[in-house]
């Protein structure tokens, strides 16, 4: 074949660290794919530390979107997880590119749309895609809540808790539950959120860490925050 094509790139913090494949590895697959099949790379468009869980917060991937639907040529990318993190988003861009005339190439699916079994191949496994990051999402989810049923750190340590000695499970601090009541005590008298930050404020209790100062927000969400050890 030989026509012209556009390269798009993308990592985000989180999935170079995961995967390993990084912007300039994956520009070398997307050359050499076009160099064996006799097709001319017009450019290659990066979104560099950018999350792929939507397609419209993207920039470069829209420019490389208008660009090939411009040339009815052949978006190449490394795989389907650097274009999209959702079924949803995956068709929409394939049936864009369908309806300009342009095609769509995922090098490690071995997916092409030039073709009819391409298109079929390309529909099933975004399907399979986005079930098994599903699933990877429920298991973390109840794992998750059963540390936090258990009493064990899930995340940052809350204010009102220490990491105990087993460095996993939660203990209360005393001063922290003393602030905490203080806390439900101006609340329940009326008090507004940022009220409370500054009545904590001007007694010099100060946040964990030794923060500079309470904030109405920091105030809110201790108060509605589920306990996740009993005092």
């Amino acid at each position: 074949m030989s026509c012209a094509a556009i390269g798009y790139v993308r990592v985000s913090t989180e999935g170079q660290a995961v995967d390993g494949v990084s912007l300039d590895a994956q520009r070398a697959r997307i050359e050499a794919w076009c160099l064996a099949n006799d097709v001319v790379l017009t450019a290659v468009f990066v979104d560099a530390g950018v999350s792929g869980k939507r397609a419209d917060n993207r920039p470069e991937l829209q420019r490389a979107i208008s660009a090939v639907t411009r040339q009815k040529g052949i978006l190449i990318v490394y795989s389907l997880s650097r274009l999209a993190r959702s079924t949803k988003d995956t068709i929409v861009i394939s049936e864009q590119l369908d309806k300009a005339g342009a095609d769509l190439v995922s090098l490690s699916e071995k997916i092409d749309t030039t073709s009819a079994a391409g298109k079929m191949v390309f529909r099933m496994l975004a399907v399979l895609a986005e079930f098994e990051r599903d699933l990877v999402s429920e298991r973390t989810s109840a794992a998750l809540q059963h540390k936090r049923s258990q009493g064990k750190r899930v995340g940052t340590i809350p204010f009102g808790y220490e990491l105990s000695a087993d460095h996993e499970s939660l203990s209360p601090v005393s001063s922290e539950q003393q602030t905490i009541g203080l806390m439900k005590g101006l609340r329940e008298n009326g008090l507004s959120y940022e009220g409370i930050a500054d009545e904590l404020n001007s007694l010099g209790i100060r946040p964990k860490g030794n923060g500079p100062r309470w904030y109405g927000k920091t105030v809110m969400n201790i108060l509605k925050r589920r306990p996740t050890v009993q005092a």
